[in-house]
């Protein structure tokens, strides 16, 4: 390894870690990832990829279409429990609007394809990060249960209960409870999906994504207590959901408890005051962990890393991660508010205000709900240009991140 060779070490192995580390591999940079868990998991559910995800993996390269079975176009459209539609989603106006649709991948093969573009000892399994020292000094020192990796920069990709946030950030005042829980599991090949929809009742929903191998991804929710785990996950589901429309029964009686994962949904109480400290960066839940609503938590992960990665090889790492923390967080902030507020519409239960709530969303035209979106998903940018960030010279030949520009007006013209 050259001696002036960078060297960052990221906690945690997920999407946003797993992206943080090939954009700053893809910059010349020396990455180690410290994974707590012991390998790879074995299970797993989908996530859908939004616009502004698949502009961020395009910037470095990476094509999260082609990961493991590939990914099938995923505009969601909403519906009643009866069938009755509330919205449409077309792909093809997606298409011309956005460059293209969102995209659904199971995340295990996304997990794949991003550890296989990574050095083969980049990975370090069953290394839970357990204390970073001097982290206020040059040379930060990570401390795992399987040895110690000294760094320029650590990146905390530890997740939604991120003990590095807890350590650094001891007076924030840490998670809040939703009032929902979700299950998601993957069905094999074999189903009658042909459209990703997702279903809205009394403080329930359910949703169904068609993956491009053929398999489902399922996911509900219920607003239930904190902790809530019923002794039959199928049965569970089938009470909350077995009487809706087609395919939802036929769905649930496919479904294989022991592949069912269940998770209380739980956001950041309030931002944190900033996203590092001393050499310290965080990313993804670690840094602002946001209900699902939006579908933004794993995009927000991806643009994290390669926003920071852009910066880090542009300044010193000091300044880099300040101007990281500048970069990021109004907008992540702003789009964790916007998912709890989305959520909250979602889990209705009153019947007049879910009759009103379906009422407004049959009202409103398809592009007018396009353009709500617009803020998010052409919201991507790498901030500053070469003058502002002048390349360091310490990865040559490393290659520039690039984010085509967003030509709204003459988008609104092809598509008002």
């Amino acid at each position: 390894m050259p001696e002036h060779q960078r060297r960052a070490v990221i906690a945690g192995g997920g999407i946003g870690g797993l992206t943080a580390a090939l954009a700053l591999h893809r910059k010349g940079w020396h990455v180690t990832v410290c994974e707590r868990d012991d390998g790879p998991s074995a299970v797993g559910a989908g996530i859908v990829l939004a616009p502004n995800a698949l502009r961020a993996f395009d910037a470095v390269g990476f094509d999260a279409g082609r990961a493991g079975g590939g990914a099938a176009p995923a505009a969601m459209g909403l519906r009643r429990p009866s069938g009755v539609r509330l919205s449409r989603a077309d792909t093809a106006t997606m298409t011309v609007r956005y460059g293209g649709p969102p995209l659904a991948v199971h995340r295990g093969d996304l997990v794949a394809a991003l550890t296989a573009a990574l050095p083969a000892d980049a990975l370090r399994y069953g290394a839970a990060v357990t204390d970073v020292a001097a982290a206020d000094g040059n040379r930060p020192v990570v401390r795992t249960s399987r040895g110690e990796f000294p760094a320029d920069v650590v990146i905390a990709a530890d997740g939604i209960h991120s003990p590095l946030r807890r350590r650094y950030f001891p007076a924030h005042p840490g998670l809040r409870y939703s009032g929902e829980t979700a299950w998601r599991t993957v069905l094999p090949a074999g189903g009658a999906v042909t459209e990703a929809t997702e279903t809205w009742g009394r403080g329930r929903r359910f949703g169904a994504v068609p993956l491009a191998d053929g398999r489902t991804y399922l996911y509900a929710t219920a607003v239930v207590p904190a902790g809530y785990r019923p002794e039959d996950v199928r049965t569970e589901l089938l009470r909350h959901h077995g009487t809706w429309h087609h395919p939802i029964p036929a769905l649930l009686e496919r479904v294989d408890p022991t592949a069912v994962l269940q998770h209380d949904l739980y956001d950041l109480a309030g931002p944190l005051p900033r996203l590092h400290h001393g050499r310290i960066a965080w990313i993804g839940d670690a840094a602002h962990a946001m209900t699902p609503n939006l579908g933004q938590g794993g995009c927000q992960a991806v643009e994290d890393a390669v926003v920071l990665a852009h910066l880090l090889d542009a300044l010193p790492a000091p300044a880099a991660l300040a101007a990281y923390s500048r970069a990021r967080l109004a907008r992540t902030d702003a789009i964790r508010v916007r998912a709890r507020r989305a959520g909250r519409i979602a889990a209705l239960t009153h019947p007049v205000a879910v009759a009103a709530r379906d009422l407004t969303l049959r009202a409103v035209p398809a592009r007018a709900a396009l353009r709500a979106l617009d803020d998010l998903f052409d919201g991507f940018t790498l901030p500053g240009g070469p003058a502002e960030h002048p390349a360091q010279p310490a990865c040559p030949g490393a290659p520039a991140f690039v984010v085509e520009p967003v030509d709204r007006r003459a988008r609104r013209q092809a598509n008002p």
